[in-house]
């Protein structure tokens, strides 16, 4: 009897991690093994990460396993503990997770995060947001390759779907832990998946796959003139009827998630900053967004950008990183 085929690896991402250094976002679970295994059969380099949030016993067999499997095809395992308010807690948990990743990325210079995210995460997520009147640019969440600040989140299995991956560990027998929490029906997302998603899916899966590619293509059509100007991580935008669309691209480009509390203070303030991390200002038919900065200025570089019309809050990012005033196309 002949091996059966496990083509679930993108071919599009797969070139990306060539000669790179990826850091894998691990959790021991059915996606991140089949994973972690299946880029050790590709012969990419990458080491992993992982967070034990102490909600559950055996999280802690999970970052003993972790460890275990690193040394075992020597590799660097990084771990974080950490406790968390039971309000709201897979958005925090999502926020700290990806906070402990980026920090790692920047002290040992990753050029990659990759996550095990498949097609049933991105169409769960896409109901999700479906389900909230989201736009465009959230029910498609989810994109195979991401371009961050800093560095590409990469989503490789991203066109899998979980009964393959779990297919595929059964048979060559690896190991993999399930996490109980994810039958638990007092998340929202876990209701959207028994109720709704696993069952479409199991019957549409190449509808769906082929959906969100058109829908990939639709959105990277729709957004692929909104830039008038970047340098660095400083965006110059026009001011249009799909304004707060490009927003939230920009700033899930810089690493930050929206919500809908934040799109709506933008649209009415137009002169705020989100989180303590982003400054936005839409003035003079212009969106300026950056990194928001405190430093003090000399004042004919403050009079310049004034007489420009550059918003306060994003002068002393520019000042900082020495972008010139006389390269922004302001009219």
């Amino acid at each position: 009897m002949s091996q059966p085929s496990f083509d679930l690896l993108s071919k599009e991402a797969l070139p990306l991690l060539k000669e790179k250094k990826n850091l894998l976002a691990f959790s021991a679970g059915v996606d991140s093994s089949a994973l972690f295994f299946l880029l050790l059969d590709a012969g990419i380099s990458f080491d992993i990460a992982i967070v034990d949030y102490g909600m559950r016993e055996q999280s802690k067999e999970e970052v003993a396993h972790a460890q275990s499997l690193a040394a075992q095809y020597d590799k660097v395992c990084y771990h974080d503990s950490i406790t968390l308010p039971q309000a709201n807690f897979e958005h925090h948990a999502r926020q700290h997770r990806y906070q402990f990743f980026e920090k790692i990325i920047h002290q040992y210079h990753y050029d990659t995060l990759l996550t095990a995210h498949q097609l049933n995460d991105r169409l769960e997520w896409f109901l999700m947001q479906l389900g909230k009147g989201a736009g465009l640019v959230e029910i498609i969440g989810f994109e195979m390759i991401e371009s961050r600040s800093t560095y590409q989140l990469i989503r490789p299995l991203i066109q899998s779907e979980k009964k393959d991956l779990l297919a595929y560990l059964d048979y060559h027998d690896k190991p993999y832990f399930i996490d109980e929490s994810n039958y638990h029906d007092s998340y929202k997302r876990n209701q959207i998946r028994s109720h709704f998603a696993n069952e479409f899916l199991e019957n549409f899966s190449q509808g769906v796959q082929k959906s969100f590619e058109f829908l990939q293509r639709d959105k990277e059509a729709l957004f692929e003139h909104h830039i008038l100007y970047q340098e660095k991580e400083f965006f110059l935008l026009p001011s249009h009827a799909q304004s707060i669309r490009s927003i939230d691209k920009v700033c899930k480009h810089l690493g930050y998630l929206l919500s809908e509390a934040q799109r709506k203070e933008i649209e009415e303030k137009r002169e705020v900053v989100v989180g303590g991390k982003i400054a936005i200002a839409w003035k003079r038919g212009y969106i300026f967004i950056a990194p928001f900065y405190q430093e003090s200025m000399p004042k004919p570089f403050k009079e310049s950008c004034r007489i420009q019309g550059i918003p306060a809050q994003i002068r002393p990012y520019l000042y900082v990183k020495g972008i010139k005033l006389s390269c922004l196309p302001l009219s």
